[in-house]
């Protein structure tokens, strides 16, 4: 088989790939492969913002920290994390550099705003749809790059170490490619897919994760999942529509089945403005107490100009489904929302295999610990994709990428069976959803071991639909695995 060479192979084409892509020596050939469309990806659906130290008279480093620290359960990995908060002004000042537009006040300063778990107002925003500004933006600076080659509806259906290269082969337009490098970067995103509702784009299904885990690459902590207390609650839809946290932070309130506020008592301090999980555990526990999974956010109080100026994105949403929030309640419950586990990194985003790299949501960096802060995630991206790319950089040695030889098992086998994927999301929806059910996932562990051996043993056609199942069984089996484990250790189960 014939394979193209390339410096440096990008998968993922949310921030942390594009930034990297940006980052890298001019002097390399680089393929950056996205999955679908190039605005298709968790990134762009980030609402809230980028939350940095830029105020430097009103907040501080050891604050930003601090708040990360205690959403975190003080589980982070605090090298890692003084490396997010120090660094992370740096690049929320580049993106500026690269077109991107944040709301500004009227004396020309970015708009800081609040979101839960913060001390302090330091989340840079552009209205309510972050995500999207930076990533249209970033394409756009990427696609005037001469030496990086952008392919779109492009899956991978094969990464694998050989000797000192990784070989990889990609389906586009219903043909197999094959490409090798001497660098790789799994820019994959999250898992989202892997449950029954999710605020995940389509194409979160932990691929990523799964070519690491099969390469030997380690993987740690991925049974930490965060549910966001505020998704849509329309209860149609796989793909649930998320209310920023930013709303809270904008004085919305909780209310229950009855339209009352209730977080005060569980959280009298901080109510609304508690980190993601307290308050998903919270509504949890009124849910108990009331005997209804009926819950509203109700922001009408700060009047409609306010609104629809701060949330035009989530006011149109929101507006399509029946609702209109500037004068009423709207619909919410926790949902699942982000993976703070993933593939272990260093401090330059590293993996254990030699040459792979992991950046953005399907990385363990640790700094969120077991519970993300809101709007670190953007600033995670930023900083560890270019930390990567400066890594390789310094390695970088110019050759020519022509094309080399490898012997390559073919593609061909017989077809996947149906209804696997959906049978993942049932399981993983029962035995894990805001809490662990220690019991379900013990039950449920010996089923998708089963599944998981049949996709990897069965001879199936290498698909795209082929490699989304077994990335998502590969998934639910580790984070199964992790909880059982977690439940015997506690004594719940044997």
């Amino acid at each position: 088989m014939i394979f193209r060479e390339y410096d440096v192979i990008i998968v993922g084409s949310g921030v942390s790939g594009l930034y990297a892509a940006l980052n890298l020596d001019s002097r390399m050939k680089i393929l950056m492969l996205s999955k679908r469309e190039l605005t298709l990806c968790n990134s762009a659906l980030a609402q809230g913002g980028v939350a940095a130290v830029m105020d430097d008279d009103n907040d501080s480093f050891d604050l930003h920290i601090k708040d990360t620290l205690i959403a975190g359960g003080y589980q982070n990995d605090r090298d890692n994390l003084r490396i997010l908060v120090e660094q992370g002004p740096k690049d929320v000042k580049n993106l500026l550099s690269h077109g991107v537009e944040f709301d500004r006040k009227t004396d020309g300063s970015i708009d800081l705003t609040l979101e839960g778990g913060h001390s302090r107002r330091r989340i840079a925003h552009h209205k309510d749809s972050t995500g999207y500004e930076i990533v249209t933006s970033l394409i756009e600076r990427v696609q005037k790059l001469d030496n990086v080659t952008v392919l779109e509806n492009s899956h991978l259906l094969g990464l694998e170490k050989r000797g000192d290269a990784f070989l990889a082969d990609v389906m586009q337009d219903d043909s197999h490619h094959y490409y090798t490098t001497k660098a790789a970067v799994l820019a994959t995103g999250g898992i989202g897919r892997v449950y029954d509702f999710t605020t995940n784009s389509a194409i979160a299904t932990g691929d990523g994760i799964q070519f690491a885990y099969n390469m030997g690459a380690e993987i740690k902590h991925l049974s930490y999942v965060q549910f966001h207390p505020t998704a849509f609650a329309d209860r149609k839809n796989r793909e649930c529509f998320l209310v920023s946290e930013a709303v809270r932070g904008e004085g919305a309130y909780l209310l229950n089945c009855h339209k009352k506020r209730f977080m005060d008592k569980y959280e009298p301090e901080r109510k609304e403005l508690a980190p993601r999980d307290v308050v998903s555990k919270c509504i949890l526990a009124e849910q108990k107490e009331t005997g209804s999974d009926e819950f509203f956010l109700d922001i009408s109080h700060k009047g409609e100009e306010f609104i629809k100026n701060r949330f035009p994105m989530i006011y149109q949403k929101v507006l399509e489904k029946g609702y209109d929030m500037t004068k009423e309640p709207i619909p919410i419950y926790p949902c699942q929302h982000y993976l703070m586990g993933g593939i272990a990194v260093n401090g330059n985003g590293a993996t254990t295999v030699e040459g792979l790299y992991a950046a953005g949501e399907c990385a363990h960096t640790g700094v969120h610990g077991i519970n993300r802060l809101a709007s670190n995630s953007l600033l995670e991206a930023l900083v560890f994709s270019r930390l990567i790319a400066e890594d390789i950089n310094k390695n970088y040695q110019p050759s020519d990428c022509g094309e080399r030889e490898y012997d390559y098992p073919a593609p061909e086998g017989k077809p996947l069976p149906s209804g696997i994927r959906t049978e993942i999301r049932h399981i993983m929806q029962k035995s894990y959803f805001v809490l662990p059910d220690y019991e379900q996932a013990q039950k449920n562990l010996g089923r998708v071991e089963e599944l998981k051996d049949m996709l990897y043993n069965g001879g199936y056609e290498i698909t795209p639909d082929y490699i989304e199942a077994k990335s998502l069984t590969t998934v639910a089996y580790i984070i199964l695995g992790e909880v059982v484990a977690e439940g015997k250790e506690k004594g719940i189960i044997k």
